[in-house]
């Protein structure tokens, strides 16, 4: 580093803090080709705002500060002006903090726009106001945080039609992932490039403390796979379970259980190609009248592309780590094949096998009744279980491949909690 300074000469040097491609992360960058829209998806702090800002100082700044650059009339569109201003404009990462002081533009509090000694301008947008957006047009538009927008479609919409001087108008999307409409059609999109990164890969600019609180707090959950890692994560229409029952039933500390079941639903084939193999640990108090059952799921200890003795491995291993009463396993797939391969393991194994008389979504609802009625908690890093239950619905599974988590978490329910119960209500039945 030392010699590749020492080789700058002065001007270089001063202009090195400026020069954002040096610096930059990977998802920061444009990528290559031929796009209409970029979005920038990613999880809190991962440096979105930024890479926002420095994408408008590429289009409109040119080789000196009076030079033109390649766009002249930019469209700062957020959720509100003053939101815009204080982030966008102002803020520690906005435009006039990444601006070098000979192309730093002027702030026109008056206009709400932004002027750049080349004449380039930049104006700011609401998303309250789409209908603010008819009559104007651009050939460069930044949006900010569009997936929390309330007028977001209508907004979006405007801003396409008057996105339209210039031989290639573009748009950058700086976002942090919600399940809506118009984010999912912009992803679609073909004209749309992608790029992404979690919350710690900006860690060298983020207080540690931050890290370690959002963490501790959200690590491992549904939200936390939206808000730290910056992944899409989407309720079903009609989904069995949804975010927020699952939040609702979010635990930090767990009673004494009266049992403790794994459940496994194995693959078909054991290579890395083949589908997950669902390992879910389930606890449940089941003293008291039925009604006041509750049950824990403690782990999702699920393995990919695994062979039959590594998954058989890793569910007598979640067993052990939980003081597991009974291995519950699948056998529609493997049959006596399961039971041996898990044998060969551990001889003395507690283990039943359950064969599927019924589909995934038939299976499925009587477990998901269980989550309405509040009587099914979470523990935390259960977040992969969770975007497949909340892709499970009442047609089927919306998601990719095969929902082996839920499947897994079904059995193991339906062992400690429903197959328990109706032996309980049967008697009680006959007698009335």
């Amino acid at each position: 580093m030392d010699e590749f300074l020492g080789g700058l000469s002065d001007a270089a040097l001063l202009a090195l803090p400026w020069m954002f491609e040096f610096w930059a992360l990977p998802h920061q960058l444009p990528p290559e080709g031929a796009w209409k829209t970029w979005v920038i998806m990613g999880g809190r702090g991962a440096g979105k705002t930024r890479a926002g800002a420095e994408w408008v100082r590429s289009m409109v700044e040119g080789a000196r500060p009076s030079d033109p650059g390649r766009a002249a009339r930019v469209a700062l569109v957020g959720e509100t002006v003053d939101q815009v201003r204080e982030v966008m404009v102002f803020g520690d990462s906005g435009i006039l903090a990444c601006s070098p002081p000979d192309r730093r533009p002027t702030w026109e509090a008056g206009r709400r726009r932004l002027v750049w000694p080349n004449g380039a301008v930049a104006q700011v947008y609401s998303a309250h106001e789409p209908e603010s957006l008819r009559g104007p047009q651009f050939d460069a538009a930044w949006v900010d945080e569009l997936a929390k927008w309330k007028k977001a479609e209508e907004t979006w919409d405007q801003l396409q039609f008057a996105l339209r001087l210039g031989s290639n108008p573009q748009q950058v999307v700086t976002t942090t992932p919600r399940n809506v409409a118009v984010l999912k059609a912009i992803l679609n999109n073909p004209s749309s490039v992608v790029t992404h990164a979690p919350t710690d890969a900006n860690r060298a600019h983020l207080a540690a403390s931050f890290l370690e609180e959002v963490k501790a707090r959200y690590g491992g959950t549904r939200l936390g796979l939206q808000e730290l890692e910056g992944a899409l994560l989407e309720d079903a229409e009609g989904a069995l379970w949804t975010s927020a029952m699952i939040e609702r039933g979010r635990v930090e500390r767990l009673p004494e259980m009266s049992r403790v079941v794994v459940a496994v639903d194995p693959p078909v084939t054991g290579h890395g190609g083949s589908d997950e193999c669902g390992i879910v640990v389930v606890g449940a108090v089941t003293e008291g009248p039925v009604q006041d059952w509750r049950a824990y799921v403690l782990e999702d200890a699920s393995v990919q592309g695994a062979s039959p003795d590594g998954w058989a491995r890793a569910a007598v291993a979640a067993m052990q780590r939980h003081g597991a009463d009974r291995l519950v396993a699948e056998v529609n797939q493997g049959g006596d094949l399961v039971q041996a391969v898990i044998r060969q393991v551990d001889p003395l194994v507690s283990y039943k096998a359950v064969r599927a008389s019924k589909g995934k979504t038939a299976r499925a609802e009587p477990v998901a009744a269980l989550y309405e009625q509040g009587r099914v908690s979470h523990l935390r890093h259960l977040a992969r279980l969770e975007d497949q239950m909340c892709r499970m619905t009442a047609r089927g599974y919306e998601g990719k491949g095969s929902p082996d988590r839920v499947d897994a978490l079904v059995w193991a329910l339906t062992a400690l909690m429903i197959e328990p119960a109706q032996a309980q209500l049967r008697p009680q039945v006959r007698l009335l």
